[in-house]
């Protein structure tokens, strides 16, 4: 048995939070080494140096957030977090620099308003992911907001399930774009419809089971099952029993449900799934992939209730003031109804605007930093929290995918979305492995010393074709990056056929066509002229 097995034998770590109180008072040297880990399973993790302050990350289940929601989590930013929190691929928030002493004040106030750290790490089932639009996107298939809450409520505090072999990871969304990204999820239901014999449709998911990503990448297989919507907690608690129960142990580099999945194939684990429900699932029903697995959801967009829209903000690379958090719950009253949403773009939504509020909100937005009109590279450039904070990052990523997107802005006219996931390791937190442009930190030794650097992937994608990246140049300095990707796009730009998109341009070229177009200057009146791309001259997504 290893130590971490150990640990969570001993006591569950959902007990931990009774000692938190008890820590605060006494002090951070009292902690035991177990506790550590423990306190894991209600987000918190020791930053680094590991001097005594911690990183807490935030459960937002489908990204759901009230203003009142929002104005907490920057006001514990302002008092407790250096005055900034960051929103994550999994649609929470991150706070660092917080203290033990500050644990039980902060986790309080979080309660009090609804949103909770348990289950936000840990060997536990992690905070479900959805599409950001679920009930306000006219194009979807179903409102999964319900669904997604049920499987939620079942798993949330829910000792049966609190001792996984690993983190468990689903998302639960009923839009034809998956968005939520269920290729790369433990489990992802996605919604479908069918023709019944009497000629009614009927609404139900799909379910894949066995992605993920980190330093061995594998897309979700689909289960071949139409789960109707009032089913889909079963078969979630069916698949999940079985990593419980069969889940790999031993070796923590092999424990998540995806190397199960790889060994047993999707025969077996659909058999296994079968045998422990009490009813017995329909076959699934054709259903197209999504071509362009790409939404970021940036822009103002109508929704399905008539005149109301949704506005989608920029964060670039996450990270917000608790000053812009505060203020953007405040417009969101005086302008909306409200509400908000996280997005696994690491973006903002404000939801429910009338038309003759749009004005008023997309000048408060601009006031602080909040565009809704933004490049091709800034609206989806995705940033992990490196080695700021992160004991396992090699390198730094937010100051440099800020860096990399203003001078892209600067020297690329770029005309269509392109996702540039930046990572400072590879256990893909940053999710390089499905960029169109992944870069994964690196050191690179220069002279007698080693820098910060990247290998720089392309190629990765979602939906109808997915596939993960593959590398083109290795152990570029940091400081180069920026310089190697306007070279690719702008060789992209030029030599691109009609309306060919970036995917597929890299996909008909070699590795080592493309590391020459990153690594040689062209002539000057051999590219596009550079210079500054408008914001909002992409055409909405």
């Amino acid at each position: 048995m290893n130590d971490i097995e150990r640990i969570k034998k001993e006591q569950d770590g959902l007990e931990v939070r009774e000692n938190i109180q008890r820590y605060a008072r006494e002090g951070f040297k009292t902690i035991p080494p177990d506790d550590f880990v423990r306190l894991r399973w209600y987000g918190v993790y020791q930053q680094k140096p590991n001097d005594g302050h911690f990183m807490l990350r935030v459960r937002i289940p489908g990204g759901d957030l009230t203003a009142g929601q929002l104005r907490v989590v920057g006001q514990i930013a302002e008092q407790y977090a250096h005055g900034i929190a960051d929103i994550t691929t999994r649609q929470n928030f991150q706070f660092h620099w917080l203290t033990v002493e500050s644990l039980p004040d902060v986790l309080d106030r979080l309660d009090a308003v609804g949103i909770h750290t348990a289950g936000a790490c840990g060997d536990i089932t992690r905070n479900i992911v959805g599409c950001p639009v679920a009930g306000i996107d006219p194009d979807e298939i179903l409102d999964a907001r319900p669904y997604l809450r049920a499987v939620d409520e079942f798993f949330y505090l829910n000792k049966d399930f609190s001792d996984l072999p690993r983190k468990h990871k689903m998302s639960v969304a009923g839009c034809p774009a998956h968005c939520a990204q269920p290729e790369i999820n433990d489990i992802g239901a996605t919604a479908v419809r069918r023709q019944r014999l009497n000629g009614d449709t009927e609404l139900g998911f799909h379910v894949r089971v066995g992605g993920g990503l980190s330093t061995s990448p594998y897309l979700a297989q689909k289960l071949n099952m139409f789960v109707p919507p009032d089913r889909l907690v079963d078969v979630c608690r069916a698949v999940t029993e079985i990593f419980r129960d069969e889940g790999y142990r031993q070796n923590r580099k092999r424990a998540r449900l995806k190397f199960l999945m790889a060994d047993w194939g999707i025969d077996r684990f659909e058999a296994e799934v079968r045998k422990r429900l009490d009813w017995t699932p329909d076959p699934g029903v054709e259903w197209p992939e999504p071509k362009h697995n790409y939404r970021d959801h940036v822009g103002v967009h109508p929704q399905s209730q008539p005149g109301l829209y949704w506005v989608g903000a920029a964060v670039l690379s996450g990270r917000l003031r608790g000053t812009q958090l505060i203020e953007a719950a405040r417009l969101a009253e005086q302008y909306g109804a409200g509400f908000l949403r996280t997005t696994n773009q690491q973006n903002l939504l404000f939801t429910d605007i009338p038309e003759h509020h749009l004005g008023a909100l997309l000048e408060g937005l601009d006031a602080i930093d909040l565009p809704h009109k933004a490049s091709a590279v800034r609206r989806a450039a995705v940033a992990c929290t490196g080695n700021e904070f992160c004991n396992l990052a090699i390198t730094e990523t937010k100051a440099l995918i800020v860096d990399i997107v203003q001078h892209l802005e600067d020297t690329v006219a770029l005309d269509v979305p392109l996702r540039i996931n930046l990572n400072g390791c590879p256990n893909s937190c940053g999710q390089h492995h499905i960029g169109d442009i992944g870069l994964q930190g690196c050191l690179v030794r220069q002279g007698d010393e080693k820098v910060e650097g990247y290998d720089i992937f392309v190629g990765g994608r979602l939906g109808a074709g997915a596939q993960f990246v593959r590398p083109i140049w290795r152990k570029v300095p940091a400081t180069q990056v920026k310089y190697a990707l306007e070279r690719l796009l702008q060789r992209y730009l030029v030599a691109r056929d009609d309306d060919e998109g970036f995917g597929d341009f890299v996909d008909r070229h070699t590795k080592e066509d493309l590391a020459a177009m990153m690594q040689v200057q062209f002539a000057e009146d051999a590219g596009t002229p550079h210079v500054p791309v408008p914001h909002g001259d992409v055409p909405e997504i």
